[in-house]
């Protein structure tokens, strides 16, 4: 691939600290699990991938005022005591360590004030797509909405693990779903996903979810269609269900729906170009020593450097 690559950052760190032991740990026994673990999944994907540009995308707020705005129960179970999110602590320790790695290799790390990492992932997409491919490397599936054979703009799935991504693009997402390659926001907003707090319509399961999006196309297509006082398209009762829960329906493209049209400097000004060098080699030493990175870093050196050779 010759492209651009953006990590849903906050997915491949919880999903290191969940692979790696949490007995991996500095030297002085503070756990690096989730630091190594991330540092060998960027340098696997530079490797194997070899995209031109990549962007860590971050959460500067991983439960925006709109969506909570327009759905309460947005994330509400993952609400810690004092109002953060369930963040393991032996994880937040390792956060700044990560930014900290990151920005002394000189990869770009962007995220905007009042956004998820999903939503700058969404406006470096389309604004990418524009000059050519587009890898979104990430385990959420939300982010499949984002799949444009135009672009194009495809998903690198990681739920079998860095090394055995699944490629999604539009033909995989409808094989898979059996709805358009682009509907997946609205088959989402349909069936719901408990572990975001998006209820879905009571009623609507998977299938009756994908037969209203492919006959209508959109869920402003199906409440469209009930104005028109239309029975035609709709599954046995589905259309009862989907007129009682016209309410949740309307709120639900907000929260769902991935922000695309971001204008904001920290992504405006951004240098996304892949380094082949690290920005502050004394600062990478520094950190590698301190913490006890060594292998993982110079896995990501050397992977810097075969791209840079290719």
């Amino acid at each position: 691939m010759s492209g651009l690559m953006l990590l849903d950052t906050p997915s491949l760190y919880f999903r290191a600290f969940y692979g790696v032991p949490e007995s991996v740990t500095a030297p002085d026994g503070t756990p690096v699990n989730a630091v190594r673990g991330l540092l060998d999944m960027i340098a696997s994907l530079v490797r194997d991938r070899a995209p031109d540009r990549l962007v860590c995308c971050m959460d500067a707020d991983w439960r925006p005022a709109f969506r909570v705005a327009a759905l309460p129960s947005y994330k509400a179970h993952r609400v810690a005591a004092d109002g953060g999110d369930q963040t393991p602590d032996a994880l937040e320790a390792q956060l700044p360590l990560i930014d900290a790695v990151l920005d002394a290799f000189g990869l770009a790390r962007a995220g905007v004030p009042g956004y998820e990492a999903d939503d700058v992932i969404g406006t470096l997409a389309v604004r990418g797509a524009r000059r050519g491919p587009v890898d979104v490397v990430t385990g959420d599936r939300d982010l499949f909405q984002l799949v444009d054979e135009r672009g194009p703009i495809q998903v690198l799935y990681t739920a079998r693990g860095i090394r055995n991504l699944q490629v999604m693009g539009e033909k995989e997402v409808a094989a898979k779903y059996g709805i358009p390659g682009r509907g997946y926001a609205d088959y989402a907003m349909l069936r719901g996903d408990p572990s975001d707090g998006l209820p879905g319509v009571p009623g609507v399961g998977d299938k009756t979810a994908a037969a209203l999006v492919t006959r209508f196309g959109s869920v402003e297509g199906i409440l469209a269609a009930l104005e028109a006082g239309t029975d035609e398209g709709f599954p046995a009762g589905a259309r009862r269900r989907i007129e009682a829960a016209r309410s949740y329906l309307a709120a639900a493209g907000t929260v769902v729906r991935v922000v695309t049209d971001i204008d904001a400097a920290e992504l405006r000004d951004l240098d996304d170009r892949l380094p082949s060098r690290p920005r502050d080699p004394d600062a990478v030493v520094e950190l590698a020593d301190r913490w006890g990175l060594g292998g993982p870093v110079n896995r990501l050196l050397n992977a810097l450097a075969a791209r840079a050779a290719s």
